[in-house]
C-alpha cells in the first residue's frame, strides 16, 4: 500500500508545486481533517474518495486497509487503475514528519510505501513571522499528549521552547501552570491560525496575561527567557520548605536527601516511586535533578498532600504525580512500574510493602531506604530490612552511615532485585 502525505497550511487558497497538482488530479482516494478537505476540495477530482481522518485513529486504518483488501483484488491486469486504487493522498498540517500523520502511517502501517511533500510547520511559521532564528529551540508536542516533556523543558531552563497545542493544552492553560510553578520569566509569542492571511494573527504577552486571554484554534507558542537563564538547584535547604506541622524532623535533611539520591542510581531510570512523602523533599529533589524520571509519590497522611503541592509550586516541581492512602491497599496495576523505589516512611510494616513492591518492580530495579539509629525507636528497622532482603532473595548493596550535626545516625540501605 502506497501513501502520499502532502503538507499544507491554513492558507483556504493553497499553492502546490505542478509535481503535487499533478498528483492531486490523478488521485483516486483521498484523507485528511475535516479542515484540511474544506481547504482543498475544489481542487480534487469530481469521483474522488475522501476518508475523514477523525479518532479513534485504529477506525481510520481500518478503512486504509479495507480500501487496499478491496482494490487489490480487482483489475490486476490493469496495472495503472490497480496503482491507483491502492494509492491514498493524505493531507496533513504542516510538515507530517514533525510531530506529524506520517509518523502515525509509519506506525500504524509500517510495511507502507509512504512519499512527503511538506511545507513549512507552525512553528516555523511562528518563528518566520517573529523574524527569530529556531536553530536552537526546544520542541514540545502537547498535542494528544501529557505535560511531561512541558515539564521537563521547564525545570531544564530550556532558553527557547516551541510548543505544539491541542484544545485541552491552550495557550492559556499553558500559561497558567507556568503561573502555578514560578516560571513566569519567559515572554510568550501566540501564532493563531497561521497561514491564512485574512484570520492569522500574533500575540507576544508575558504568561500572567495570557492566562486571561483567549486565543483561536489552531495555534502555536514559542516561549522566549528573558534574561540570563537561573541555574537549577543542587539541593533544597531544609528551611525552604514547609513541613508537617512544622516539625523539623519530619523532613530528609538535605545531605542525606542528595546521598539518598545518588544510592537510586536515578541517572539511567525512569520511573521513581517515593513512598512516605510527607514534604515531598525527595521527590521534589528527585524532579529537579533528573527532570526525566516520572514520579509517583505515595503518603498515608492525607494532611501531605495540600504540603507537598505547596512546595511543588514553591520550588518549580511539576509533574509529581500524588497518592493518598495506604500503600498497603493502593490498586497499583495502573501505575507505571519502578525501576528506583525510596521508601521514607513504613509504619512498621517495612517487610510487607518491600514484598508488594517486588510485584511491580522492574527486573534490576533498586530499592532505597534510610534506617534511623534511634533511642526512642523500638522496632529495628535496619533488622527488618536485613530480614526482608533475606526472606525475599534480594541482593543488598554496601550500607553507607552518616552523623549529621546533632541528629540521629541514619544508615542508607539499598537493594536490587
Amino acid at each position: 500500500m502506497k501513501f502520499i502525505v502532502i503538507g499544507i497550511t491554513d492558507n483556504p487558497n493553497p499553492y502546490f508545486p505542478p509535481e503535487v497538482m499533478a498528483i492531486i488530479r490523478d488521485g483516486k482516494v483521498f484523507s485528511g481533517g475535516k479542515r484540511h478537505h474544506e481547504i482543498v476540495a475544489p481542487l480534487l477530482p469530481a469521483d474522488a474518495e475522501w476518508i475523514d481522518i477523525t479518532v479513534p485513529l485504529d477506525a481510520v486504518f481500518d478503512k486504509y486497509s479495507q480500501h487496499a483488501s478491496l482494490h487489490s483484488t480487482f483489475g490486476r491486469s490493469q496495472s495503472e487503475n490497480t496503482r491507483h486504487s491502492t494509492e491514498i493522498i493524505v493531507f496533513a498540517s504542516g510538515d507530517p514528519l514533525f510531530f506529524g500523520f506520517a509518523n502515525t502511517i509509519r506506525r500504524k502501517m509500517p510495511d507502507a510505501e509512504i512519499i512527503v511533500y511538506p511545507t513549512f510547520n507552525s512553528l516555523q511559521l511562528l518563528a518566520h513571522r517573529l523574524v527569530m532564528p529556531y536553530h536552537e529551540m526546544r520542541i514540545v508536542s502537547l498535542t494528544g499528549r501529557p505535560w511531561a516533556e512541558f515539564d521537563r523543558a521547564l525545570i531544564e531552563r530550556a532558553p527557547k521552547i516551541g510548543i505544539l497545542t491541542d484544545r485541552e493544552h491552550t495557550p492559556t492553560t499553558i500559561a497558567q501552570r507556568m503561573t502555578d510553578y514560578g516560571y513566569t520569566d519567559f515572554i510568550m509569542h501566540v501564532g493563531e491560525k497561521l497561514g491564512n492571511p485574512s484570520e492569522e494573527h500574533l500575540s507576544t504577552l508575558s504568561p500572567k496575561e495570557a492566562i486571561h486571554r483567549d486565543f483561536a484554534m489552531p495555534n502555536c507558542i514559542i516561549l522566549e527567557h528573558r534574561g540570563a537563564v537561573p541555574p537549577r538547584p543542587f539541593g533544597i535547604p531544609d528551611a525552604a520548605f514547609t513541613l508537617l506541622d512544622g516539625r523539623e524532623k519530619m523532613i530528609t535533611k538535605m545531605p542525606i536527601r542528595l546521598l539518598a539520591l545518588q544510592a537510586l542510581q536515578l541517572t539511567g531510570r525512569h520511573v521513581l516511586w517515593d513512598i512516605g512523602f510527607c514534604t515531598g523533599s525527595v521527590s521534589i529533589e528527585a524532579r529537579l535533578q533528573f527532570p526525566h524520571l516520572q514520579i509517583e509519590a505515595f503518603e498515608i497522611r492525607p494532611e501531605c498532600e495540600s504540603i507537598i503541592q505547596e512546595n511543588t509550586r514553591k520550588f518549580g516541581a511539576p509533574g509529581i504525580h500524588i497518592h493518598i492512602g495506604d500503600f498497603l491497599e493502593t490498586d497499583l496495576t495502573t501505575l507505571p512500574k519502578p525501576d528506583a523505589v525510596f521508601i521514607g516512611g513504613h509504619g512498621g510494616k517495612l517487610k510487607e510493602i518491600i514484598a508488594k513492591l517486588l510485584t511491580v518492580i522492574s527486573d534490576n530495579g533498586i530499592i532505597v531506604f534510610n534506617s534511623v539509629t534511634s533511642p526512642k525507636v523500638t522496632t529495628d528497622s535496619h533488622q527488618l530490612w536485613d530480614e526482608a532482603c533475606a526472606e525475599l532473595g534480594l541482593q543488598q548493596f554496601p550500607h553507607q552511615h552518616i552523623q549529621l550535626n546533632d541528629y540521629n545516625p541514619i544508615e542508607i540501605l539499598s537493594c536490587k532485585k
